[in-house]
């Protein structure tokens, strides 16, 4: 199946492309046309908008590029389970489709997975690379499958929301309901159970550890120091594999950008050259 762009959608902002294998992608741009293209994805269990607070900093120097992974936001939901190359290959196809060459690269969690894997697969893609509280393995597989089940039985989101949460969040902001906490369980509850199911799928059967060493592109890892998903010492067995990356801490849980954002924005510029 040939790949289909369909420019100003009618779902708001939001512009659709039908990929090779069926799937429908939702996707946005911001920014000028003329500015360099970066690339943002996102943690499992969000939609492009977990990236919203970051826009005006990063659309001064870039044109942006969000979209939604396939299961999730108001991308379709392909049965899984999903494999992490065909993650990656939604990214090139987006690529290809828009007529971009080559783009930096920010993911955080799932998507941190899918940059290193494009790092890997795609080089000649990829300018620079952020990989923001990610892994490289989030083994062993019998938990995945014991999630997958779960979800799939659960009578609605509401125990698979908390969950997340309780990673996601420091105690002090679940406590208080912070708005932007009860926007990411708006998220989490709009979830297709399946989408969320195939993509803990392509987390399950990845392990990069191995490969690490061979991304050659400029890298710069975010890690949280009080992560319990991506824990912060799987950001440094990243840094410390890829050659001549750049290793930052933030004293954050799992969604850095969303709980210092300033701080953030800061390294992710600089890095980038734009600061």
């Amino acid at each position: 199946m040939a790949i289909t762009l369909t420019p100003e959608a009618p779902m708001g902002n939001l512009s659709f492309l039908a990929t090779s294998d069926g799937a429908s992608l939702a996707y946005r741009l911001d920014g000028a046309a003329e500015k360099p293209l970066l690339a943002l994805s996102n943690s499992i269990g969000t939609t492009l908008h977990m990236w919203d607070a970051q826009l005006p900093a990063l659309t001064r120097h870039f044109r942006v590029l969000r979209y939604d992974a396939r299961g999730h936001g108001a991308s379709s939901v392909p049965p899984g389970p999903y494999t992490l190359a065909r993650l990656g290959e939604d990214v090139l196809e987006l690529l290809d489709a828009l007529e971009v060459r080559r783009a930096h690269f920010l993911g955080l969690s799932l998507g941190g997975i899918v940059g290193q894997w494009l790092a890997l697969h795609a080089p000649q893609r990829i300018e620079r690379l952020v990989l923001a509280n990610t892994s490289a393995w989030l083994g062993p597989a019998a938990q995945w499958d014991e999630r997958i089940a779960a979800v799939l039985q659960a009578e609605d989101m509401s125990e698979t929301a908390a969950g997340f949460l309780g990673n996601w969040f420091p105690p002090a902001l679940l406590e208080r309901a912070e708005p932007v906490v009860e926007r990411f369980r708006a998220m989490l509850m709009a979830t297709n159970r399946h989408g969320l199911a195939g993509s803990f799928a392509a987390v399950r059967d990845t392990d990069l550890r191995a490969q690490l060493a061979r991304i050659e592109r400029p890298t710069l890892v975010i890690a949280g120091a009080y992560d319990t998903v991506t824990a912060a010492s799987h950001g440094e067995l990243i840094a410390a594999s890829i050659a001549g990356a750049r290793l930052v801490t933030l004293p954050a849980v799992h969604l850095s950008n969303v709980e210092f954002p300033q701080a953030f924005e800061g390294a992710v510029l600089s890095f980038l050259g734009a600061d």
